[in-house]
């Protein structure tokens, strides 16, 4: 039996819900956050969907990582808005993500 993906708008915007519950000093991975949505396989999906985030404040989109802990590509001001909420990076620029990756249970 085939899943259904929901639509662009509706995926979106449940990524973005669940990126307003990320509590400052904490990030999550866009795998996590796919799982979250009910779309485990989708992480891509959610940086398109971070590419596309509308401009509220109310979204910390800072607050999203890859898997690894890197920060977006281009973004400088991504670890500056982090380590000003306390999140630490490591030596090698990543986030140190057993401290810092929000336990949030599905």
């Amino acid at each position: 039996m085939k899943k259904n993906i929901p639509t662009r708008e509706t995926f979106f915007n449940e990524v973005y819900e669940i990126v307003r519950q990320i509590p400052p000093g904490r990030v999550l991975t866009y795998g996590r956050i796919a799982a979250l949505a009910g779309c485990p396989a989708h992480a891509r999906r959610v940086g398109q969907a971070m590419a596309h985030a509308p401009a509220d404040e109310t979204l910390p989109c800072h607050r999203v990582v890859n898997h690894a802990g890197d920060t977006a590509p281009g973004w400088t001001a991504q670890r500056e808005l982090l380590e000003a909420e306390g999140v630490v990076f490591k030596t090698n620029g990543k986030v140190d993500m057993k401290k810092f990756e929000w336990e949030i249970e599905a």
